[in-house]
């Protein structure tokens, strides 16, 4: 049931001579009007004289002219009362607040067509609401895989930097759970890393209840520090550390950039390291509690949210190199002694596109061995009350090729369980291939294996409604402009496992070697459906699955 604002005129110390609203809480969640005609305003939210949360929103004058609704979750302030003001100006906060028509209710504005919308991603983990990017603190503990990202729950663009938190049990299904990090007086919550200190290194844990560790970096404006957060319920509630910050290293570097701490337990030394990056590359740093950190070394060429793993090569584990990367992708190969990074080869890419910030899963099960990646999808989506998309997990593995040790990406075995097949045949002409998929053409969620075989033609590829899916320029060796060269050149073939979602493309080129998503987005004024083109191209094993929903049934 609603319960619209009882608003009261008042004056008191911190609002004088300003419209205020108070709130007595009886709901979980207060629902915001937001509108994208007018500018960012300051909102806060006050209990029992002290400020429970402060952040920029673009309230809608009236409930009439609200694009969607976002939500705060004040469950834990139930019974209390609240004070909210609206800074938009000195004499008409109240005002402001009392015609948008923000409400309470057990449910968000909404909920009856949560995960429903027009342009929902099916198979893609999107937040109910406002923005979210970077994936931080990625884990598995207990029997669940935790995603943390950047968050801004009141807005579908950019701001009021959160940590939001969803986990899953499968890597395919996941359970949006309340925010873990809110904004402080050190600054809004940028990218970082999770650990669980077994060892109690920080002195964290509670009996035989390890800590899971948050190391994430706060924004301000004059500097990003690096600070720590802790839990003992398995990521559902958090303790900022007193101590914080444990690193502020502007001076050092003469820069606003240090930001984006991943951090592993490195067992050759028994001591933690972090990998940061500042100005122009990633810093080494290592620590025995977690709280006090020691410069190492640097390596410049990199910008933003760093990753170091070891991997497997060939799938050795007897045989194993170290891989760094930074947000975009690109990365070197080489040696890691616990201080320093010694590039032996790169920089290399593996996948371009809408891909950005990705970071790779801690603590896996023992009786797991895959590294497993998930990145951001720089994908819009006008309209809906969320923004942008998480990419699927893909495995990471290091092979040897002709060109020497390269990364090869692909989709987790998860993903197989929802596909239903429609059809799988073998050396098709593109014309019988368009008539097999033709039908398919509308389906929001499919996934397509094939291989494009060249005899006669040195340009070729697949189009949906007229969008590029796919070109291969076997003259330039090009896919989709990118420059790619095949493992043999002989083979006059191209080899593809392609995604789609509603609003995106995914696809993995030759088991992996390389790998492109963007946003997909139909010609209207195209009407062929699915189609190859090429001359006397032969489409060889064409296999298509319908994918279901991760939503299921709500």
């Amino acid at each position: 049931m609603k319960q619209f604002l009882i608003i009261c005129f008042i004056l008191c110390a911190g609002f004088a001579g300003a419209e205020v609203v108070t709130l007595k809480i009886t709901d979980r969640y207060i629902n915001l009007p937001v509108s994208h005609s007018v500018e960012r305003a300051v909102m806060t939210f006050t209990v029992d004289g002290r400020k429970e949360r402060t952040f920029d929103i673009r309230l809608a004058p009236s409930v009439a002219e609200a694009d969607y609704w976002v939500f705060c979750d004040v469950s834990h302030l139930k019974g209390k009362t609240i004070t909210i003001s609206y800074e938009k100006s000195a004499d008409d906060t109240g005002k402001a607040i009392g015609k948008s028509g923000i409400y309470q209710s057990a449910s968000i504005s909404g909920a009856d067509s949560l995960y429903r919308e027009t342009n929902r991603p099916q198979l893609h983990f999107t937040p109910r609401r406002g923005w979210h990017n970077d994936p931080n603190g990625l884990i598995y503990y207990e029997g669940e895989y935790h995603l943390f990202y950047q968050h801004n729950p009141y807005e579908r663009d950019w701001g009021n930097m959160h940590w939001g938190h969803t986990v899953s049990k499968d890597l395919i299904h996941w359970e949006e759970l309340p925010i873990a990090l809110y904004p402080d007086e050190h600054g809004t919550m940028f990218s970082g890393t999770c650990v669980i200190d077994y060892d109690n290194t920080a002195g964290f844990n509670k009996g035989k209840t390890p800590a899971m560790v948050a190391i994430y970096t706060a924004d301000n404006p004059e500097k990003q520090i690096q600070c720590l957060a802790y839990s003992l319920d398995k990521g559902r509630t958090w303790t900022k550390y007193s101590g914080n910050p444990v690193i502020d290293s502007k001076e050092k570097w003469d820069s606003k950039d240090t930001r984006d701490p991943k951090v592993f337990w490195y067992k050759p030394n028994k001591e933690w390291v972090m990998v940061l990056n500042e100005r122009d590359g990633h810093s080494i740093y290592t620590s025995k509690d977690l709280k006090k950190w020691q410069y190492e070394s640097h390596l410049t060429g990199f910008w933003e949210c760093p990753d170091l793993i070891e991997l497997p090569v060939d799938n050795n584990p007897a045989n194993t190199k170290w891989l760094i990367y930074g947000a975009s992708g690109t990365y070197m190969i080489g040696s890691f002694d616990g201080k320093k990074f010694i590039p032996e080869t790169g920089k290399h890419y593996y996948t371009t596109g809408s891909f950005y910030a990705a970071q790779t899963i801690a603590n896996m099960p023992n009786s797991d061995n895959r590294h497993i990646q998930i990145g951001w999808g720089r994908i819009s989506h006008p309209g809906m009350p969320f923004n942008s998309l998480m990419l699927l997990p893909t495995e990471l593995a290091l092979r040897t090729t002709k060109n020497g040790l390269r990364v090869f990406s692909y989709p987790v075995k998860e993903v197989e369980q929802l596909q239903t097949p429609l059809f799988s045949r073998d050396k098709l002409t593109a014309g019988e291939a368009n008539q097999l998929l033709r039908q398919y053409s509308d389906e929001g969620c499919l996934r397509l294996q094939f291989t494009i075989h060249l005899s006669h033609a040195t340009d070729a590829g697949l189009n949906l409604y007229g969008q590029r899916l796919l070109r291969y320029d076997l003259n330039y060796n090009l896919v989709n402009d990118v420059f790619y060269s095949p493992e043999d050149m002989t083979s006059m073939s191209l080899t593809v496992d392609m995604i789609l979602d509603r609003t995106s493309v995914e696809a993995f080129v030759d088991g992996g070697a390389y790998s492109y998503s963007f946003q997909r987005r139909a010609d209207v004024r195209n009407r062929e459906g699915f189609h190859f083109y090429g001359n006397r191209i032969e489409i060889r094993n064409l296999k298509v699955f319908k994918m279901n929903s991760i939503w299921g049934k709500r």
